[in-house]
């Protein structure tokens, strides 16, 4: 598929190369180094982050035949036939469409015969809080009791949702989710490689609305490439993304109280085309931003500074100056009100006969709040 071909491509092939999962990466490659290689492995954490990366690049790595320390060599035939997806030992299940007994048996039964070529058989289940509870019970026992030849890595995204039991047979590692500027730097190495020019605000952008994800990133990166866009007003509009210039205008007068005129700005730019539910979005991330620029302007200098690059990552210097005039006449627990008043609202307009009634609604409940 199209939007995944960046990253397929740039799967990171080395350790060395994967981002943000740094805790990880040091204890699996000092476990492979030193030959303690557990034969069952927990990853969680959320989508994108990394999980089934590292598991590949786990069981490239014991069974790579000219290995240097914990590296693989990403030459000999068993690495060139796990990086081509065809390798015969490593066997990949997907728990959320293959959750029943009958294929954890299927492969509790192939467990029992030897590596075809490689030293370890490694089996990686992703998704296994998907698992049926049999299919969990048929794991948890060979996990117990697993042959020297065999190693499991069980990845989630769910860890509440795994049995303690199973838990406790693995060692777990979490991964987390990534920051931008990781993302950002990940996406500089492939853009540069792909050859092309990209804005950097245009980056930022991607990475901001990647959610931590790596995989998201890419894929949005692709589209982008696709779309030929270069800078930040292209990606705006691929995305679909609401230009902050109007959710600025509506706070400006949200926080002046002028009520029937927020309505009626509302509604003009939903008459125009815009997507309520988008705008819904792009008001309380804006709101946000404002939130935690008002908690660090009221703490203490060292902290204000900090907050403040963090919150408007992805703004202009003129959208900045904005936002940071709009704080300065409204508190902080009025800030904190108004945002809870839309959260409801966002939540409620998938149900609402009329999209843009909850957002009406919160207009009118903040603006009475404020006069209380």
């Amino acid at each position: 598929m199209q939007n995944l071909v960046l990253y397929r491509k740039y799967r990171p092939k080395t350790f060395a190369e994967v981002v943000g999962q740094e805790h990880v990466v040091q204890t699996l490659t000092n476990a492979i180094s030193s030959g303690m290689v557990s034969h069952a492995y927990l990853f969680s954490g959320q989508r994108g982050s990394g999980k089934t990366t590292v598991a590949r690049l786990l069981a490239k790595a014991v069974n790579c035949e000219n290995r240097n320390g914990f590296e693989p060599c990403n030459k000999c035939s068993s690495c060139n036939e796990i990086n081509e997806a065809r390798a015969i030992d490593l066997i990949e299940v997907d728990a959320a469409s293959n959750r029943g007994i009958d294929e954890i048996r299927e492969l509790r039964d192939g467990i029992r015969f030897s590596p075809t070529k490689s030293k370890y058989k490694v089996f990686i289940i992703d998704e296994s809080h998907q698992l049926s509870k049999d299919a969990a019970n048929a794991l948890l026992k060979t996990l117990e009791e697993p042959p020297s030849h065999a190693i499991f890595i069980l990845a989630t995204t769910e860890i509440h949702k795994m049995i303690p039991t199973i838990i406790s047979r693995c060692q777990r590692f979490d991964f987390r989710k990534l920051k931008v500027e990781e993302i950002i730097g990940r996406l500089e190495t492939i853009v540069k490689k792909e050859g092309c020019l990209i804005d950097g605000a245009a980056l930022e952008l991607i990475a901001l609305n990647s959610g931590g994800s790596m995989r998201d990133a890419e894929a949005l990166l692709d589209q982008v490439l696709a779309f030929g866009g270069k800078n930040i007003e292209d990606i705006k509009d691929l995305l679909g993304m609401v230009d902050i210039k109007l959710v600025g205008q509506f706070t400006d007068l949200l926080f002046q109280k002028k009520a029937s005129s927020v309505i009626e700005f509302l509604n003009e730019i939903i008459e125009r085309g815009g997507d309520p539910h988008e705008f819904a979005k792009a008001l309380i991330n804006y709101l946000r931003y404002g939130l935690i620029l008002k908690i660090g302007s009221t703490s203490s200098p060292q902290v204000g500074p900090e907050l403040a690059n963090t919150a408007i990552a992805g703004f202009t210097k003129e959208e900045k100056e904005k936002l940071l005039g709009q704080i300065v006449a409204v508190s902080e627990p009025d800030i904190r009100q108004i945002l809870k008043f839309f959260m409801d609202a966002e939540s409620k307009m998938k149900y609402s006969p009329i999209p843009q009634l909850p957002l009406e609604l919160a207009i009118i409940e903040s603006l009475q709040k404020e006069e209380k």
